[in-house]
């Protein structure tokens, strides 16, 4: 049974994602800030028959909370097969390119970019030893330097000064990423899962929690012929979902 560890999985689309893949056949580690939150997301998913999931501590802004995540994580299993940074923030809106504050983009940062990178580097290790690993990074069309750059674009006027610097940053860590990683079975992308309405936004977007879920968990189960260094918005692009920059 392959094993994913899914960060932010307690509710929203990390939840829904956490659901399609156990429906899928994978066993999912239900990371959750806060534990209790987590036990309630497995109860979830349990009452629909769903009982391949286990919670975990894990909050990406703490080295030690990570760092226990692994060793919980690495005490059940010598192997996972996914690893989908989905925990994230917004920073709270207004984000003014002029009045945004200096705390505002650390507090973003240190989840969005830092967290990714903390959570990638420890669990690094169970992941090389999986036949196919793969690594979901969970960013958004919204942080698109060629799109935003476009008057033309529908979405031109969402400007936002920190969040969507914050997923520019981490579209170039996966990058980086797929390069150091080029030569070997990983798969490694960006994948946007739309304007999704969920607290996130105020359920101001247009998708569905269960588009997202789907679009996020096609790219942590694509197989050997799949693309690896992508950014990937099928809200954007329907037909291959590659997205510019």
């Amino acid at each position: 049974m392959k094993k994913v560890l899914i960060t932010g999985a307690n509710k929203s689309i990390g939840f829904e994602t956490a659901r399609q893949l156990l429906q899928q056949g994978y066993f999912v580690y239900i990371g959750s800030r806060s534990l209790e939150n987590g036990l309630i997301a497995v109860e979830k998913l349990k009452a629909e028959g769903l009982n391949n999931a286990e919670a975990v501590q894990l909050d990406v802004t703490d080295t030690a909370s990570v760092k226990a995540a692994r060793e919980f994580i690495g005490a059940k299993t010598e192997v996972l097969d996914a690893l989908i940074n989905n925990a994230g923030i917004n920073g709270g809106m207004p984000q003014s390119a002029l009045d945004a504050s200096i705390d505002q983009f650390k507090q973003v940062f240190e989840t969005n970019v830092y967290g990714v990178v903390r959570v990638t580097q420890a669990f690094i290790d169970l992941l090389q030893k999986a036949d196919q690993p793969r690594i979901v990074n969970v960013s958004s069309s919204g942080c698109s330097l060629t799109l935003h750059s476009d008057p033309n674009w529908k979405y031109y006027t969402h400007k936002a000064a920190v969040y969507p610097a914050s997923k520019a940053a981490l579209n170039m860590y996966t990058i980086d990423l797929a390069y150091d990683l080029r030569d070997t079975p990983f798969k490694v992308n960006a994948v946007c899962p739309g304007f999704v309405a969920t607290d996130f936004n105020n359920h101001r977007g247009t998708g569905t929690v269960q588009e997202a879920g789907e679009r996020i968990a096609k790219y942590a189960m694509i197989d050997e012929n799949g693309p690896t260094g992508k950014f990937i918005s099928e809200e954007h692009n329907p037909e291959t979902g590659e997205t510019p920059w």
